[in-house]
């Protein structure tokens, strides 16, 4: 069995990194010299001095993306700060070039305080088309993106969207084989950071758990001490927003509390939380998402084992994988196409009816294209792109 560990540490000290500058025009000359550097350089920086919007004509803003982080939510690593994340944000930028041709640059600060990091962004931004937000840890990355929304380009925090987007696209198949109405499923998520706040008002926005003929289906959400209720005297600004469309019947008690009679279990949590038994308490044909890496919540032959009829997870070596790759290279692609000031609600909503599409016929082992399809990132970008202009 390869040991993929071994094997990135010895890639990382051969290449020193993973990602560089390419120039995109010799210096052969002194004429040369004269047209890139001083002086013909001043003309096109007076351009952009009488009119800003000529930097997206004349320079690397429309295409490029700060990946920027301070390294407190690594996934699977937790706070390991900015340093020791940097070889993950060179791995963003290297995906954003592979996937959607958009130069990004690691941008890893060592704070967390919010206030500066929201200054940094917006001192920085003059040189980007976008914002890419990657491992900050909850709540602060819900306040630093809200505050970022009015610079002009696209701030996207990818922990929370990204992951929300292919869930909601993924779900939307997962219902296709089963048979379900996406309005009639009764969603269970576990983990209330980042990713599940996210895909709880991503997909609550399209209408899941808001079925017009049975009034019990709702998305529930939970976190360490159960079920998220208006009973609860311990829930912080965040979790007390989640209620206002989530558990809309006041359910209180455990996370097996809420599995009963579910349609659906999303985690975004921690390893071997559930059995098979367990799935067995939820509806017929229940679809499980158990996203925690690198232990899934429950292992999809256990969660078989218990009657569920699709199960996807965030590992790579298991069908039907929950992976950011597949959105964020394409919806940045239509966002920077749009000249996109922000990335709004529709143009999440678009990128996830655009993967779902990906795939024509849905099966169990197939609710996912492969991360590595390259027909993803432009199609997404295609819907995106319309979306913004729209």
């Amino acid at each position: 069995m390869t040991d993929y560990f071994e094997k990135s540490l010895i890639m990382h000290q051969q290449l020193k990194g993973k990602v560089g500058i390419h120039n995109k025009i010799p210096i052969g000359s002194r004429d040369d010299l004269s047209v890139a550097y001083t002086p013909g350089v001043a003309r096109p920086c007076e351009v952009i001095a009488e009119d800003p919007e000529e930097a997206y004509k004349l320079t690397i803003k429309g295409n490029s993306v700060a990946v920027i982080s301070d390294g407190s939510a690594v996934l699977g690593l937790g706070d390991i700060g900015p340093l020791a994340s940097l070889p993950v944000m060179e791995g963003k930028a290297l995906l954003f070039r592979e996937f959607a041709k958009i130069d990004a640059w690691p941008v890893c600060i060592d704070t967390k305080d919010p206030e500066k990091i929201i200054e940094t962004c917006r001192l920085i931004a003059p040189s980007f088309g976008g914002i890419n937000l990657e491992d900050i840890s909850a709540p602060r990355c819900f306040q630093i993106e809200e505050a970022l929304q009015d610079i002009g380009i696209p701030v996207f925090h990818d922990d929370q969207h990204g992951t929300a987007i292919v869930l909601l696209a993924g779900l939307i198949n997962a219902a296709k084989v089963v048979g379900k109405n996406i309005r009639d499923l009764r969603v269970v998520i576990n983990g209330a950071g980042a990713a599940g706040t996210a895909i709880a008002r991503l997909i609550a926005g399209v209408g899941v758990g808001h079925s017009s003929v049975d009034p019990v289906k709702d998305v529930l959400l939970c976190d360490s001490r159960g079920v998220i209720a208006r009973s609860r005297a311990d829930l912080n600004e965040e979790k007390e927003k989640l209620l206002t469309f989530s558990n809309t019947d006041g359910l209180s008690g455990s996370l097996k509390d809420a599995l009963n009679d579910a349609d659906v279990f999303i985690g975004v949590s921690k390893g071997n939380l559930l059995t098979s038994q367990d799935i067995s308490s939820m509806a017929t044909n229940a679809i499980i998402f158990a996203m925690a890496n690198p232990v899934p919540e429950i292992m999809p032959e256990e969660a078989k084992k218990g009657g569920a009829a699709v199960v996807g997870t965030g590992r790579s070596d298991f069908p039907n994988q929950v992976n950011n790759v597949l959105v964020f290279p394409g919806i940045f692609r239509g966002a920077l196409d749009a000249r996109a000031p922000a990335i709004t609600s529709e143009m999440k909503v678009a990128a996830a009816l655009a993967l779902a599409g990906t795939i024509e016929t849905p099966t169990t082992e197939t609710i996912l294209p492969h991360p590595l399809d390259r027909t993803v990132a432009p199609e997404i970008a295609k819907h995106v792109r319309a979306s913004a202009r729209a």
